[in-house]
């Protein structure tokens, strides 16, 4: 991010841009078990004002999820520091796919810790203004896609690391065969009651490991 990109949208600025304001958020993540210093650091320096709504920019940097409009939400920076976290300790990353870009926020964080970020979203007007966001924080390596997250990118698999932004009912197989071996998914799982997995591919199978309960908007199949 050049400095003249900060300066021109006051991410060093004062009130809710303020590096005080994102250094509570470090502060509460911490308390809440995210030690890894580059996932926090990641968090404290990505201008979360910017991926919601201006007249929701005040509470950016809450620990909260907050509308992005179409029924989507952004995830409260809890959920995205600890979901990060869990993708990237089996190891280094370099082919990574997300389910549903939405606003385009964990898109950033997670082009902090892979080479290459491919992301899916069905809805497209969601799409396109995640695609501007990235574009003008100058993060150049990661590719958007308009499709249905339920069946993965096939034509760029294996991925390393799959993080998918809404809860199914059960994990889509579709996605478990696009994992490399030591490849990770982290994925939300459920309807009512959600509980987060992440699913780790070995050479026999499949390792599943409960992680905490959650709340994702549900997975929907087909564009709009």
């Amino acid at each position: 991010m050049n400095d003249s990109f900060v300066a021109a949208n006051g991410l060093n600025g004062i009130g809710m841009t303020s590096q005080r304001t994102r250094d509570r958020l470090i502060a509460r993540l911490q308390d809440q078990g995210i030690r890894n210093y580059e996932v926090l650091e990641a968090i404290r320096s990505t201008p979360r004002h910017l991926f919601v709504d201006e007249a929701l920019a005040h509470r950016a940097y809450e620990d909260t999820a907050l509308p992005i409009g179409h029924n989507q939400t952004i995830s409260q920076p809890y959920i995205v520091a600890h979901m990060t976290e869990l993708l990237i300790e089996g190891g280094p990353l370099d082919r990574v796919l997300e389910i549903g870009t939405g606003s385009g926020y964990q898109t950033a964080i997670l082009a902090r810790f892979a080479k290459e970020v491919y992301s899916l979203e069905r809805i497209k007007a969601l799409q396109e203004k995640a695609r501007k966001r990235i574009r003008a924080l100058k993060i150049h390596n990661v590719v958007f896609r308009y499709a249905d997250g339920s069946v993965g990118m096939k034509d760029k698999a294996p991925f390393d690391g799959i993080l998918a932004a809404a809860a199914p009912s059960d994990v889509p197989q579709e996605l478990l065969d696009q994992l490399s071996v030591g490849g990770r998914l982290v994925i939300p799982i459920g309807e009512r009651e959600q509980k987060l997995y992440r699913i780790t591919r070995t050479e026999d199978g499949f390792q599943r490991e409960f992680i905490e309960d959650v709340r994702f908007v549900p997975f929907r199949s087909g564009l709009r």
